[in-house]
């Protein structure tokens, strides 16, 4: 079930663990968002355990500036108290004065609330806002488009079915209702990459799409008791963390040729295979022989793609069979200058 869950959300989605409500063990896929910005105070987290604020069924508010008086907040917050449902602030930045408000009402149970800065800088910090409106059907505030915080209500406010944050990321899981926007959204940013110049916004741009189409495998473990469910899902959390480390492993073989090929050919083969992975491109590689990065079909060069899945088998079958053995037998091989010489008979020569 963990390779199941591995292989439908790819190499740039992510696995996480749920307790589910029946005996058995499930899997279902959702739509998500993952971005390195965590909460802004601690004092928001509702999981002192994995000092993590999750929250369900959750709305958000977008805004793309600083929050400087938390009065300007009132209308969404009356709303939010008299719904019963939790809110996620995402903004430029938020001044103390107003976070202290936020943090009193989260601590006296008034709010489910919890309040992080927006990821990026500058034009890409509005980018990314954007895209956020985009997967949870929300709106950012911002004064070039004359919404103002103290007039909005909370038709703004976007919807998510899970949101997570930790210290250092934050995860939002959308309800699904947008997949067709997000999809001509993830059209329009591809045509962009297109038409751009500069690797460093090629890959800028790339990053928005996989944090807009990337995907959330959630493993339900499913037991009798409720003592069985926390072993049981600490053994599936220990499985999945030994999963990813054996694919992290695999992922690191797989460089290896083409770093090797680079430094047989004088050049750093770890910046080599660093830009080869950053493209998306399958066809694009490094050309050892003309030092250029280009399209490798059109340039000829073909590696049988049986040879490599075979070797990949072998090895790993080898490693297999070296884990799974109590004791491994090697034979050190001795240089030949390294032999004694004299009679094989008379063992003082070797030490004895």
């Amino acid at each position: 079930m963990i390779a199941e869950a591995l292989s439908k959300v790819g190499r740039k989605g992510v696995v996480t663990l749920e307790e589910g409500k029946s005996a058995e063990n499930s899997l279902y896929v959702v739509e998500e968002m993952q971005f390195d910005r965590g909460y802004i105070s601690p004092y928001f987290v509702t999981d002192s355990e994995k000092m993590a604020v999750e929250y369900e069924n959750c709305k958000l508010l977008l805004i793309d500036k600083k929050i400087t008086n938390a009065r300007d907040l009132i209308n969404i917050l009356e709303d939010a108290i008299r719904g019963s449902y939790p809110v996620v602030i995402i903004a430029e930045d938020i001044e103390q004065e107003a976070l202290a408000t936020l943090v009193v009402n989260k601590l006296r149970g008034a709010l489910k609330i919890a309040a992080l800065k927006a990821p990026g800088f500058g034009e890409r910090k509005s980018q990314y806002l954007d895209d956020i409106a985009i997967l949870t059907g929300g709106t950012v505030i911002r004064d070039e488009v004359g919404l103002a915080l103290d007039k909005v209500a909370k038709e703004v406010l976007g919807n998510a079915s899970k949101v997570v944050l930790t210290k250092d990321t934050t995860t939002i899981v959308g309800d699904g209702s947008t997949q067709d926007v997000v999809e001509k959204r993830v059209a329009q940013i591809r045509n962009l990459i297109e038409a751009a110049e500069q690797d460093y916004e090629k890959e800028k741009l790339n990053e928005r799409i996989a944090k807009l189409s990337g995907g959330v495998a959630v493993i339900q473990v499913g037991a009798q008791t409720e003592t069985e469910l926390k072993e049981k899902k600490l053994r599936v959390e220990d499985a999945l963390n030994a999963t990813k480390v054996g694919a992290d492993i695999v992922k690191r073989a797989l460089s290896y040729p083409l770093k090797l090929i680079a430094k047989n050919a004088g050049v750093n083969g770890s910046a080599v295979s660093e830009k080869v992975l950053s493209s998306d491109d399958p066809k694009f590689g490094y050309n050892a022989a003309t030092g250029k990065y280009e399209d490798l079909m059109a340039a000829g060069i073909i590696d049988p793609t049986k040879v490599v899945r075979c070797c990949l088998e072998h090895a790993a079958s080898v490693a297999k069979t070296f884990l799974m053995s109590g004791c491994v037998v090697v034979e050190i091989k001795v240089p030949e200058s390294a032999v004694p010489s004299g009679n094989p008979m008379d063992n003082s020569g070797y030490g004895y």
